[in-house]
């Protein structure tokens, strides 16, 4: 209860920095204050739609309404927002300030999708702050969909990044305390956020996507999780919906689970009821007590589904420029 006040103070302390409106914590099937105008007969939302991962996604959806605002896309609101995240040292697991992994060194993971099938990722990827405008980079300036390791970071640099050291004096004194034990167990998902995953709908009705992370701490050199995985970690079809995921992402890996929450949209299922199937699939095959997955998505009518294995996993929805922080329902 306590690390719950802690939040609701911190998310209302950040709203009032941003000029948001007040963080209202809601069931994560709650009605969508859609209004008439947003479909213009089209069938699709068109007042701008967005949701982000955890506390932090206040800070990607506030700066992904001023893109569109400022007549940007459903992409340059994804890349940017989240950019803003891999930015921040206090964060502890995407960007700057990520946990490194066993060996002392920050390795990122992010892909983007947008709205045509077009798709970019960078896994393993060094030095470089942002990770998902690599991917991005990847995709409109290559023919490939993944780069990884060095040859990620080479692009990198052909492409303009300067190559900076990542890990923050907090972050290595976190990493030499882990050392004295050296326990590699990864825990629920809860106060030790991972992934910002964001989705959006632009005021056209396109929609993309984009995930970053830099993955568990303290995880085996060279491991990726799911985040840069097309269909894994993040999934757009512009006709049906978008799905990002959160958590453990082996069993997100294993399922294939944002590749499905789509899929089963596409098959007549709400999002809300996409991503509580995804999760069971997950539950089905898999030892959950000490696993977190959870899901967010929406369709091009402007619903939106989140739906996670245990208590604790919450994200932050945006329309028409007004944000409001939710508790994701849970199984367990």
């Amino acid at each position: 209860m306590l690390q719950r006040r802690a939040f609701i103070r911190r998310a209302a302390a950040m709203a009032a920095v941003l000029g948001l409106d007040p963080v209202r914590l809601l069931r994560a099937d709650a009605p969508l204050p859609l209004s008439n105008a947003g479909f213009n007969g089209t069938g699709r939302f068109r007042e701008g739609h967005m949701l982000s991962t955890w506390y932090h996604g206040m800070v990607s959806n506030e700066e992904g309404w001023k893109q569109m605002q400022a007549g940007g896309t459903a992409l340059d609101a994804v890349v940017e927002g989240t950019a803003l995240v891999e930015s921040d040292a206090t964060g502890t697991s995407v960007g700057l300030g990520g946990r490194p992994d066993r060996t002392g060194r920050v390795t990122l993971d992010a892909c983007v999708m947008g709205p045509q099938g077009d798709a970019g990722g960078v896994c393993f990827l060094e030095d470089i702050e942002h990770p998902v405008k690599v991917a991005r980079a990847v995709m409109e300036e290559t023919p490939h969909v993944l780069l990884a390791g060095d040859g990620a970071r080479d692009f990198a640099l052909a492409q303009g990044f300067e190559p900076r050291n990542l890990l923050t004096p907090e972050s290595k004194t976190a990493w030499e305390d882990w050392k004295k034990s050296a326990e590699y167990k990864p825990i629920i998902n809860v106060e030790n956020h991972d992934t910002i995953g964001m989705i959006a709908q632009d005021l056209d009705g396109n929609l993309a996507g984009a995930c970053t992370t830099s993955g568990l701490a303290y995880k085996l050199r060279g491991r990726v999780g799911d985040s840069p995985i097309i269909g894994a970690g993040l999934f757009v079809d512009n006709e049906i919906g978008a799905c990002t995921a959160t958590g453990l992402g082996e069993a997100v890996m294993k399922t294939l689970g944002s590749f499905l929450v789509v899929e089963l949209i596409r098959q007549g299922r709400s999002p809300q009821q996409a991503c509580e199937e995804a999760v069971d699939r997950i539950m089905r095959k898999m030892p959950v007590k000490d696993l977190q997955v959870g899901y967010l998505a929406m369709d091009t009518k402007g619903r939106s589904g989140s739906f996670a294995i245990h208590k604790g996993f919450n994200y932050a929805r945006t329309i028409a420029g007004q944000t409001e922080m939710i508790d994701a329902a849970y199984r367990s």
